[in-house]
């Protein structure tokens, strides 16, 4: 049985994160419950920091808040000296409300709007990373309005793509996002933006895929990205201030995975980046990375509340939660694989095969197939690990199901973060039909 972090068997036979009795969770706080080790999120932080510190390179950890952005994640970011990368509005509006610093906020996305980006320049944030042409004469077109020099990276992509499921793959040629340097974009977009009076052009950015356990991609990547730095220089003489090798840190889901530690990562990054810019006779830019499920990923327990069982003899026992993939949607989305335990009695022998299926009416809502688990019986509480990246950050509402509230463990405390919907939350925006019904 595979632990991490503060989690633990506690004398009672229970599972314990952050000093904390999960049954004891479950019954105070309802399921789904989402559990997050905040002590184990804090320690990640300090390990990509530590081992950056330790390289010398100048350096940002920009925590990659789509993988779980609250105001309480976004605080504790700051608390760890972490900088933040948002994607949306929304990610950008809760990171301010939290009052997360404005210059240490880097704005990604593929698509954003006039008004989206005008809400991030009247916030000063840090930097813009830019994904295409339509975005960056937008971006300089307000940014001159606002009587701002803006300060901008340019996502690239180097053509390298890394071992992970295809649908979160994204440093490829053949991409939805950045400029792509093999046709020679990137070069392009990297002096419009040098040559512009609004923008302040720091250096590229690259992020080549997800849950990616090896270093070779990376070393692919930074010689890619490296070589575009010297074309700049000697076609207008750029000197990149900033290199972003972006982020995809895996992390272990179930046996076999394999990730490497923070400082394995930041090693063999670091070290390349030295390597190839000597090579180039480049000077050293600041590295900046942006880890997000690595940092809350393994972090994060579900807690489930059993309900029906369904045996079919010889083919399958089926075992229902109350929740699925309104709260985790990944198995559906990506075919994710999670383990999972009976969190009051982890003791018992795990010799029962079961898939555990969710509440959805649909049958792909399933969220575990071929389980073992200690015989269950309704009322159990059902402990999934390693859903603190993505599970509520895509939590929906289908079926018109609630979302769970998220809790924050820490020495046998737990603070609601985010509290659980009500069914009255679901309708707060509904509005009946206010026109006469005409009859035919």
């Amino acid at each position: 049985m595979y632990m991490h972090g503060t989690s633990r068997i506690n004398e009672r036979g229970h599972l314990e994160i952050g000093g904390c009795d999960t049954t004891e969770l479950a019954q105070q706080f309802g399921t789904p419950l989402y559990v997050y080790d905040e002590a184990f999120i804090r320690n990640k932080c300090r390990a990509f920091v530590k081992a950056f510190e330790e390289s010398g390179f100048k350096f940002q950890v920009a925590y990659a808040s789509k993988a779980f952005s609250t105001l309480a994640m976004c605080k504790l970011a700051e608390e760890e000296g972490l900088s933040l990368d948002v994607v949306s509005g929304g990610e950008l509006y809760t990171a301010l409300q939290a009052g997360f610093p404005a210059d240490r906020i880097h704005f990604h996305g593929n698509n954003k709007s006039l008004e989206e980006i005008q809400m991030a320049l009247d916030a000063n944030i840090g930097c813009f990373v830019v994904d295409n042409f339509y975005e960056l004469a937008m971006l300089e077109e307000l940014a001159e309005a606002s009587n701002k020099i803006v300060q901008v990276l340019l996502r690239v992509t180097p053509g390298v793509e890394a071992h992970t499921h295809e649908y979160i793959s994204t440093g490829q040629q053949d991409s939805k996002f950045g400029f792509d340097v093999l046709s020679g974009q990137a070069l392009q977009a990297m002096e419009t933006a040098y040559r512009s009076a609004s923008l302040k052009l720091l250096g590229v950015h690259s992020h080549i895929g997800s849950q990616i356990f090896e270093t070779d991609g990376f070393l692919i990547a930074i010689a890619r990205l490296v070589d575009l730095l010297k074309q700049a220089r000697e076609s207008f003489g750029f000197i990149s201030e900033v290199l972003n090798v972006g982020g995809g840190f895996g992390i272990r889901y179930v046996e076999g995975d394999t990730p490497l530690s923070p400082e394995e990562y930041v090693k063999a990054i670091t070290k390349a980046v030295r390597e190839e810019l000597d090579k180039a006779s480049l000077p050293l830019p600041e590295i900046w990375i942006e880890p997000g499920r690595s940092i809350v990923g393994d972090a994060g327990t579900t807690l489930y509340r059993i309900g029906s069982i369904k045996e079919i003899p010889g083919v399958r026992k089926y075992v229902a939660v109350d929740g699925g993939m309104t709260d985790n949607l990944r198995p559906a989305l990506y075919e994710a694989r999670y383990e999972a335990f009976i969190a009051n009695r982890m003791k018992e022998e795990a010799d029962d095969l079961v898939s555990i299926a969710g509440k959805c009416c649909e049958s792909g809502d399933m969220l575990i197939w071929d389980v073992k688990l200690p015989k269950g019986t309704a009322g159990d509480i059902l402990a999934v690990p390693c859903t603190g990246a993505y599970g509520y950050a895509m939590a929906n509402n289908y079926n018109r199901i609630a979302k769970p509230a998220v809790v924050f463990v820490k020495d046998g405390e737990a603070d609601v973060v985010v509290e659980r919907e009500s069914l009255n939350d679901i309708i707060r925006h509904d509005r009946p039909l206010n026109r006469q019904h005409v009859h035919r």
